[in-house]
């Protein structure tokens, strides 16, 4: 249905649209020396058009029962939008950026790897050894926002943003059940949910359509 017809049935039936809030959280020890961090490649180009060109990564934290939180990080290719990597901790260890990394640049072709791209913010995670040394090994660049602006790395921050008003964990008793619904949210996010900019197809779609 197009946005006319959605306008109107929030209005007859009384439905208001959630607003999401900046995201206040400090993800974790954001950038202290200069001569850790990467240049921001990036820019903000955020329309790209060839997938596994661009990966957009961060941390989110999940509040769930009560004071309870769990963390996400989560890796989203810019021209697909796919979430291609993500891991779900109990708590922001070092290991939650970079733990399966590996796995998922590995299969990708080395032509593929030598012009991929990893963005981020400034955040220890992303100057850790472990996580630097895998996109050395595989010769992928690595690129960081500038110190305190978030909307350089707007398009994980929107799919964190979106995620947190369509799920519930405040229903969540336990950190496995956090786990169990976040992770279905992403299968759902890639394989399912239709979106605008992507031709109204899902991210999973819009990929093999761009392959064929």
């Amino acid at each position: 249905m197009n946005t006319k017809k959605i306008c109107r049935l929030k209005r007859t039936y009384g439905i208001t649209t959630k607003i999401r809030r900046r995201n206040k959280y400090n993800t974790f020890n954001k950038a202290i020396h200069e001569d850790e961090t990467s240049p921001n490649l990036l820019g903000r180009q955020f329309r790209v058009e060839t997938p596994d060109s661009v990966y957009s990564t961060d941390i989110t934290y999940l509040p769930y029962h009560g004071s309870r939180r769990a963390f996400l990080s989560a890796t989203k290719d810019l021209c697909s939008r796919e979430i291609v990597h993500y891991n779900i901790g109990s708590s922001i260890v070092m290991s939650l950026a970079s733990s399966g990394l590996e796995s998922k640049v590995s299969s990708l072709s080395e032509s593929v790897r030598s012009k991929l791209i990893m963005h981020s913010d400034q955040g220890s995670h992303y100057k850790d050894k472990t996580f630097r040394d895998i996109l050395n090994k595989y010769g992928i660049s690595q690129s960081m926002s500038r110190k305190g602006n978030c909307l350089d790395n707007a398009p994980i921050e929107s799919f964190f943003g979106h995620m947190k008003d369509e799920i519930d964990l405040k229903k969540c008793k336990s950190f496995d059940e956090v786990k169990a619904v976040v992770s279905e949210y992403i299968r759902y996010y890639n394989e399912e949910r239709p979106q605008w900019t992507l031709k109204k197809m899902t991210p999973a779609e819009y990929r093999r359509h761009l392959n064929s």
